[in-house]
């Protein structure tokens, strides 16, 4: 049994479908990227199977669970992280004490202004923040960190749940392309780690085919194609998504974003 199942999982607004009968399995150890142009339904999947938004048809089980109909805070409950396009953290807070806060959330504690997190937790969030390349800025508050650093606090807020499973929606946004494969490069060592799935969106077609295990791949809330990052590039009807007709992903340049 796969760890995630989704089965024709459908949203609509009104009379439009942005997410339309979709399907597809991931593993344990697994990174799968979730790839389309702009429109394509993949922000509006992740909400759906976060828990953000209620899906019209289909259904997510988890290790067997079903998802759909779950309150977001619950499914992080069930082992599953999740990071957004936009890092959510407390710029006014240092870098352990956000960790500390995601601790804090995990083990269901109850956390007051008036109550600082300050020594709750400490030695897990430093080895967190030491897992993702940060217990040397553990001190600074968040505010004064570069964006790329700032992704890196919130991935280390993911872990806080010991996720089985991890969504990340286009967690390279807004980043350089030297910060944008450090990144996903730590993400793929704490899969084989931990023997964690990761579920990924993604722009920039240099990290998805770089670090992807497998790639599928929506289009107009449909699902299009699925496989391996040789088999998508040569895929035909994903290269016309994508450029319409004359030009492959071979003629991409480095760290381009596709149209």
């Amino acid at each position: 049994m796969s760890l995630l199942a989704v089965r024709n999982l459908t949203k609509r607004f009104g009379g439009n479908t942005a997410v339309d009968d979709i399907s597809f399995d991931l593993e344990a150890g697994e990174l799968l990227a979730l790839i389309g142009p702009n429109g394509a339904g993949k922000s509006t999947t992740f909400n759906m199977m976060g828990g953000q938004l209620p899906a019209s048809s289909g259904s997510v089980r988890f290790d067997g669970r079903e998802l759909l109909g779950m309150p977001s805070r619950r499914i992080a409950h069930q082992g599953i992280g999740r990071t957004f396009q936009i890092a959510a953290t407390f710029a006014s807070f240092t870098v352990l004490e956000n960790v500390q806060m995601a601790l804090l959330s995990h083990h269901r504690q109850v956390y007051s202004f008036w109550r600082p997190a300050i020594g709750r937790h400490r030695d897990e969030a430093l080895r967190l923040l030491e897992q993702v390349g940060m217990g040397s800025q553990a001190g600074r508050p968040c505010s004064e960190l570069a964006y790329g650093d700032v992704k890196r606090v919130e991935l280390a807020m993911s872990l806080a749940g010991k996720p089985r499973l991890l969504l990340m929606d286009e967690p390279t946004a807004g980043m350089a392309p030297a910060e944008r494969n450090a990144l996903v490069a730590l993400v793929k060592s704490l899969v084989l780690q931990n023997d964690m799935a990761v579920l990924f969106t993604e722009h920039s077609m240099d990290v998805v085919f770089a670090y992807a295990d497998r790639i599928i791949v929506l289009a107009r809330g449909q699902l299009i194609a699925q496989g391996s990052a040789q088999q998508i590039r040569a895929h035909p009807k994903v290269q016309e998504v994508y450029f319409g007709t004359g030009k492959t992903f071979e003629t991409l340049a480095p760290g381009a974003t596709p149209p």
